[in-house]
């Protein structure tokens, strides 16, 4: 029994040590040194964007261990993002703030809606949105629908509380959408469906709010995954194996290290807020319609409330939201 107990004490040690070890060469993530001034200079589509360590940008100081990433799933039947959203993480507090850009959000490009900049690539959609939104954007994290789909049966499935009636079919994409509304347990395959649906069979909307309703299911969707995933750290290695094959990002593999060892302790109930960004989604522009043009002043709002990095509040002028004259 002693040897036993002295082996427990040696290997306790052995855990401790290698743990603090661990902590003392993973450093904290560098953040993206742009400041909103900056983002106003960036009138052209071809932006330039250099991470660097650095907390103070101009008059702007960032808030210690935030940081602000940008997330966007691509859509099955083109080559547009299909889901574009940006999460702010503040480490240090705990707390984050998750807001979704509608996909058809009004941008003065050849073809004004934003989830046409991802032809341009993943840099070009992620410099649109710092600019717009006059905040900088540390990371991005741009996940194959196939691997939303694995994550979801990694887990088993989740419950999920379906809002709105679904009838949706089409062959040609193998997709078939049929949910009543109410609790239910669902696996990947479905989860992908019911962010996938716009409009029923009928033709008729799914939702009275259009793509708003179906951004906030997607919201609603993604906290179910996050709180199962959270709930199951045993899996961390088929997470990373899945993060491997699914996941494009430009977070080194020691970023992710640290970031994860921080959620461990993310109390997800309570600390990760949703939003999306209000405005207009009846608007013509360049012979193109159903733009969504932003409400500056609400977008204002919400970005100080939930995504700014630094340490005072943005004004309008940092923001750079285009508008039909």
């Amino acid at each position: 029994m002693k040897l036993l107990y002295l082996m427990a004490v040696v290997l306790s040690a052995i855990i401790v040590i290698a743990y603090l070890s661990w902590k003392a060469v993973i450093k904290p993530p560098p953040v993206a040194e742009i400041s909103p001034a900056e983002t106003q200079a960036q009138a052209g589509e071809n932006t330039v964007h250099t991470p660097a360590p650095s907390s103070t940008q101009g008059d702007f100081e960032r808030r210690r261990l935030c940081y602000t990433f940008l997330l966007v799933a691509s859509d099955q039947a083109s080559a547009n993002a299909d889901t574009i959203m940006v999460l702010t993480y503040d480490t240090a507090e705990q707390m984050a703030g998750l807001v979704s850009i509608p996909r058809d959000t009004l941008v003065d490009r050849r073809f004004p809606k934003i989830n046409a900049v991802y032809h341009d690539g993943i840099e070009a959609l992620r410099d649109e949105v710092s600019r717009m939104l006059g905040i900088p954007i540390d990371y991005y994290i741009c996940v194959d629908v196939d691997g939303f789909v694995q994550v979801v049966d990694a887990v088993d499935g989740i419950d999920f509380d379906v809002p709105i009636h679904m009838a949706y079919d089409d062959p040609l994409q193998d997709l078939y959408i049929h949910f009543e509304p109410g609790m239910q347990h669902i696996n990947g395959k479905e989860a992908l469906a019911i962010c996938r649906l716009r409009k029923n069979s009928d033709g008729t909307m799914a939702y009275p709010d259009s793509d708003i309703g179906r951004t906030r299911t997607q919201q609603q969707l993604l906290a179910a995954i996050a709180k199962k995933l959270l709930a199951n750290p045993q899996k961390i290695f088929e997470y990373i194996d899945l993060w491997k094959q699914y996941v494009t990002t430009d977070l080194k593999a020691e970023h992710i290290a640290w970031f994860a060892s921080s959620l461990l302790n993310f109390p997800l109930e309570t600390a990760l807020s949703f939003e999306t960004l209000p405005g207009d989604g009846t608007v013509k522009y360049k012979e193109t319609e159903w733009c969504y043009e932003l409400y500056p002043e609400e977008v204002l709002e919400i970005v100080n409330g939930m995504l700014n990095p630094y340490t005072k509040p943005l004004t309008g002028q940092d923001l750079n939201i285009f508008q039909v004259k």
